[in-house]
């Protein structure tokens, strides 16, 4: 009996962080399935549209990447007290909303170009940069304005209340930004598509934008510095960084498409999967902040018993919701008609790719957290982005691995 206490020690003093996470996970993996069935059904436009999936990582990703962090900083204002719940002008809450606007803006404006430009140079047959720009701000933009106010709702749920949505926050906006993100994007892409927008329009558009985000570029570096202009200070070069990795996660599933779009729950599961993990990844990198802000967490080289046992929740959570991914997306493909693997070939591709996955974010998190806030950083800028990108790319990287070790299916 004794042999058992410290199991029973380790549930009963991180009751509130399962009881949050099991029902934020919950939300989250049935908002990543909508949007998997959203990319399962699409792939007329995927097969029509060249390089179009190339998009998709970094565009769904950059929403959590923003707003992940975001919510990472609000919940780390509320357990050292300095946040309060107000829009007025010069406010914490006002800032945190303006830089994350401006940065979706931005980086959306970039993640088009930069899209383009390296399927170019690898030789990759894509749409022109014109169209990776339109699809990128159109789909980016529509998503960051509804991420504002779920945002809001987060933080003043969680602050009425006395929750720390440092365990909550992360897996819901990430299934809101896949869920808005995805259809915003497809919207665009059929407009180009059908030719619904003549292309002199989109050129034009492309050029406004570059005007655009260079003006407000230049705005925010003209202010005093404030929270808004640090956040985007700090911010937009790891967000550059992050397009990178997630571009790179884009062309790999991209050159497996045709195995994809022949079996396309596959496609069902790559959004919950993706999605799921940075969830997870949010949860954990929120956490480390938190801690390392309030002096509960050491940053040592080697991870203490603080952070293994904050490793130890990230497994659980993830045999739980990578188990569920597999079931629900093999229902989900069967209820809307596709093909699919056998449901125990589904739930071992998302169990074994997704348990080499969460292996890599626990170590990737901690070292992400603990290097920038010895740097002087703050975590909560740095450590969803950098860890959630990194684990799209590891994360397909160990995806695509899976499916092709099992035959391709």
């Amino acid at each position: 009996m004794a042999a058992n206490t410290p199991v029973r020690d380790f549930f009963s003093r991180n009751r509130k962080v399962f009881t949050l996470g099991f029902v934020a996970l919950m939300i989250s993996s049935v908002g990543d399935l909508l949007a998997g069935a959203t990319l399962g059904s699409m792939t007329g436009t995927l097969s029509q549209l060249a390089g179009l999936m190339i998009l998709i990582p970094p565009a769904i990703g950059m929403r959590g990447n923003i707003f992940g962090a975001l919510g990472s900083r609000l919940g780390t204002a509320m357990n050292i007290g300095t946040f309060e719940m107000s829009m007025k002008k010069g406010s914490l809450l006002r800032q945190n909303f303006e830089a994350s606007l401006l940065l979706t803006i931005v980086m959306s404006f970039l993640m088009g170009i930069m899209a383009a430009g390296i399927a170019t140079l690898l030789g990759v047959e894509a749409a022109g940069m014109e169209v990776f720009v339109f699809i990128s701000v159109i789909g980016g933009t529509l998503a960051g304005i509804v991420l504002v106010f779920i945002n809001i709702l987060v933080a003043s749920v969680g602050f009425k209340r006395g929750w720390d949505i440092d365990n909550f926050s992360a897996p819901i906006i990430t299934a809101a930004g896949d869920v808005v993100t995805l259809p915003m994007l497809f919207l665009a892409a059929i407009l180009v598509q059908d030719d619904l927008i003549p292309m002199p329009l989109i050129d034009a558009f492309a050029v406004a934008l570059l005007v655009i985000a260079g003006y407000l570029v230049w705005r925010v570096m003209r202010m005093p510095l404030n929270e808004t202009k640090r956040i985007f200070i700090q911010t937009a070069p790891v967000l550059v960084l992050c397009i990178l990795l997630d571009i790179g996660a884009g062309l790999i599933i991209d050159n497996e498409l045709e195995t994809l779009v022949a079996s396309a729950a596959l496609l069902v599961i790559i959004p919950p999967f993706l999605e799921d993990a940075n969830a997870l990844g949010g949860i954990l990198t929120s956490r480390l902040s938190s801690m390392l802000h309030m002096g509960l967490l050491a940053p040592k080289r080697i991870p203490d018993k603080i952070a293994l046992e904050n490793f130890a929740i990230i497994y659980i959570f993830g045999l739980w919701v990578f188990t569920l991914v597999g079931v629900t997306a093999y229902i989900v493909a069967l209820a809307l008609g596709l093909e699919s693997p056998s449901l125990i070939s589904m739930v071992g591709l998302s169990l074994f790719a997704g348990l080499l996955t969460v292996t890599a974010l626990n170590l990737i998190s901690y070292y992400v957290a603990i290097y920038t806030f010895k740097f002087n950083l703050d975590p909560d800028d740095h450590s969803i982005p950098i860890t959630s990108s990194a684990i799209d790319l590891v994360g397909a990287i160990f995806f695509i691995g899976t499916v092709m070790m099992l035959g391709g299916f």
